[in-house]
């Protein structure tokens, strides 16, 4: 016979709501945003008809329906929890959900996971792709690595990678000697769509801006990585994000034939909901990646001794790089 039953998640926020006597706390317990708990709570009532809390301006009060649902509610819960709880500790491992950008995916982090595996085995990382803002109310999402300026209501943000723009392209396609307005007239400029200003920002840095050099010309890219691809094959020149091309450029597959880099205010962040309380798969997995980025950044300054060094890593939450 087919169950009838109600949407789990949303039972699931009750529950905590009830239990704890706190949409933040149940929030916490649940690893989501006390918003989302309130959306969850509220998908219930709608789906029940009726109202389970009494919403006050600080506090929240079981209705005598809400009442009647919670103990039979947390019983069958525990029941799960109890039946599940050795499956689970049978050669499970660490489940964490990462979402970065396609490229910084590819060229950064994907090269480095491995050796993260093999110290850390009982942790499993599922990596996604996405241009959109990560969705952590849905659950789904652990962390996410984003650029910006360090400020993203409710939510922690530690400092990566500082966003630094430089010209490469295969080995011997441009004279290294003459001037950027000089060298690059007539030349293809290969853009990612994702980033649609670097190249104009840099050529203004440059002094470039206005030796006829159109900042929007050229061959258009979905992403920054199809871009360095096509400057792999010869077809012009790209503008690359520094810690996203440095192993092209140490491997000399790329390289970087103007010395100026221009340094953007903004930078790659490590993302995580605020005030939530994180897993120990995550401490571990962004304890290494904090680690693994400052050492990225000291072998680019020993590769690279001529262009410009990369900042002292800003520390806490939310701290900005400094603009070049």
């Amino acid at each position: 016979m087919r169950r009838s039953l109600p949407p789990l998640n949303p039972l699931r926020a009750f529950e905590a709501a009830a239990r704890l006597g706190s949409f933040t706390l149940a929030a916490q317990e649940m690893r989501v945003s006390q918003v989302a708990v309130s959306k969850q709570v509220r998908a219930l009532e709608e789906y029940f008809g009726m109202t389970l809390f009494e919403r006050g301006h600080r506090s929240i009060r079981l209705t005598q329906d809400g009442a009647r649902l919670l103990p039979p509610l947390t019983r069958a819960l525990d029941d799960i929890a109890a039946a599940t709880s050795g499956l689970k500790q049978r050669g499970r491992r660490d489940m964490l959900s990462i979402q970065a950008y396609t490229t910084f995916a590819q060229r950064w982090l994907i090269p480095r996971l491995a050796l993260f595996s093999r110290a850390h085995p009982e942790i499993e990382v599922r990596l996604t792709a996405s241009l959109l803002p990560a969705s952590f109310e849905l659950g789904g999402v652990d962390a996410a690595i984003r650029s910006g300026n360090g400020h993203w209501p409710g939510l922690m943000a530690d400092p990566l990678a500082p966003l630094e723009l430089v010209p490469v392209c295969r080995p011997g396609l441009l004279d290294g000697t003459a001037a950027p307005a000089e060298a690059l007239r007539g030349v293809t400029l290969l853009h990612s769509l994702s980033r649609p200003d670097d190249w104009s920002a840099w050529l203004r840095s440059a002094g470039a801006a206005a030796a006829g050099i159109g900042g929007n010309n050229g061959m258009k890219f979905e992403n920054s990585a199809m871009a360095y691809e096509a400057a792999l094959q010869g077809a012009g020149v790209a503008i690359g994000i520094r810690v996203l091309v440095q192993a092209y450029l140490a491997a000399g597959e790329l390289v970087a034939p103007f010395g100026h880099v221009h340094r953007l205010q903004d930078g790659y962040y490590l993302l995580y909901p605020a005030g939530a309380a994180q897993s120990r798969a995550f401490q571990v997995f962004r304890e290494w990646l904090l680690c693994a980025t400052a050492a990225a950044q000291q072998a680019d300054a020993a590769l690279s001794p001529g262009w410009l060094p990369p900042p002292v890593l800003p520390s806490g939450p939310s701290a900005r790089f400094p603009a070049g």
